[in-house]
């Protein structure tokens, strides 16, 4: 137990660390992955959803192990870390070490149980261990993209280490070591050996092709997500744009908000079949009949639709952030240290934007209530409208092409909607 505790205890930092980091980083990189996997498969199921975030949750976890813990910036910090200033760039220098550590006395406590040098060695080859599992497991690529995601990974951890964070501290703070680069590229390439026992067990696809499979309702929120957030992005620098310019101030919020929706969800749909959402999705807007591009009444009669609904949740967003870039300072984290009277007035003085929020809240849910569940279900504004969404057709390519694995995890939430 105590060897076990000696060997644990350096990495409990590490492993808080990434703890408290992960949840942040889930939020932010939600969208984007949701997004690959609706490009990549056409269906976000959990178990993809699950090893991604476990995955995600390693990376954060494998680069804090390499950081953290951050060391104190004092005067004399190159001198205490005068010993790993040069880099070590003999492979194989890790044998002396051993060798060294075990104090020349050929002994199984001395050469491997009790030998620190043996206990890094085998850290650095654990370390990306699971990185290769997942590139079979999850990319379905060969071997060799197993090694070159390893070795970059490891370089990448070893420059941050050698740059001091990347010039963050005037030196660095932990050794460059080649044959750390060597170990935990070896250790990528036995995860992906390790994985093929895995791999095999996996059942077989259905075979089903993308564009024949019912568009989820995940994947066209997904992508109104995405067009609400570009809408609202577009909106924010036109905003600031004119303002700067003197061309007038918040009351340019509705009539640019409107305009860039017209543009969005109206303009560039008849131009290219599809709202850059949606492209982005590999979706496309067809009528009943299907071909060319959709009319343009009945884009207007979607947009406006679809507007009464989404109009105000992207004039609340815009109106945060303009607040919160001409105004920096009011964080809720200060606000709550303000004297509450003075906290009173300030959301006194945004309380049209709180009211609007909570508004907005409650209609959203109202309009989710009119809307048929399923996959192929139509909502209130497709069907005012007469526009439905399909899946883009992409030509297809070969399975067993660049390095990629033929076997391929079926798509559980498809077979799960009840479409067979």
């Amino acid at each position: 137990m105590c060897i076990v505790g000696r060997v644990v205890a350096p990495y409990l930092l590490p492993a808080k660390t990434a703890a408290a980091l992960f949840p942040l980083l889930a939020v932010l990189l939600f969208l984007p992955t949701a997004v690959v996997l609706y490009r990549r498969h056409g269906v976000m199921s959990r178990g993809r959803v699950l090893s991604l975030l476990g995955f995600l949750y390693y990376a954060v976890t494998a680069l804090c192990m390499t950081v953290v813990p951050l060391p104190e910036r004092t005067a004399d910090m190159c001198r205490r870390f005068a010993p790993v200033a040069r880099p070590q760039l003999t492979p194989g220098n890790t044998v002396g070490d051993v060798w060294k550590e075990a104090h020349h006395k050929v002994a199984f406590d001395a050469l491997v149980l009790g030998n620190p040098a043996v206990t890094g060695a085998l850290l650095n080859l654990v370390l990306l261990l699971p990185l290769g599992v997942f590139v079979r497991c999850h990319l379905r690529r060969g071997a060799a993209v197993a090694a070159v995601a390893g070795f970059g990974a490891s370089l990448f951890f070893e420059l941050t280490q050698g740059t001091g964070l990347w010039g963050v501290y005037p030196c660095p703070y932990r050794l460059f070591d080649v044959d750390d680069l060597l170990i935990n590229t070896a250790g990528a390439l036995l995860g992906w050996w390790a994985a093929g026992p895995f791999v095999r067990l996996l059942p077989a696809p259905d075979g089903t092709p993308q564009h024949r499979r019912p568009v989820t309702v995940g994947r066209r929120l997904v992508a109104l997500v995405v067009d609400l957030a570009g809408s609202a992005a577009v909106t924010a620098v036109a905003l600031l744009v004119l303002m700067h310019d003197g061309h007038g101030g918040s009351e340019l919020l509705t009539p640019v908000t409107l305009a860039t929706l017209v543009l969005w969800f109206v303009a560039l749909p008849r131009l290219y079949g599809a709202t850059p959402g949606k492209r982005l999705l590999l979706l496309r807007l067809v009528t009943a009949h299907g071909g060319g591009p959709p009319p343009l009444w009945r884009l207007a009669v979607r947009a406006a639709l679809l507007g009464v609904v989404t109009l105000p949740l992207v004039a609340t967003l815009v109106a945060a952030a303009l607040i919160l870039l001409e105004r920096p300072g009011l964080p809720l984290g200060r606000a709550a240290g303000m004297d509450p009277h003075n906290l009173y007035w300030l959301l006194a003085g945004h309380l049209p934007q709180f009211l609007m929020l909570l508004l907005v809240t409650g209609w959203i849910g109202a309009y989710l209530l009119l809307a048929r569940h399923g996959a192929s279900a139509l909502w209130p504004h497709e069907r005012a409208s007469g526009l439905r969404v399909e899946p883009l057709r992409r030509p297809a390519t070969p399975r067993n092409g660049g390095g990629r694995e033929r076997v391929r995890e079926p798509e559980r939430e498809y077979a799960a909607s009840g479409h067979r």
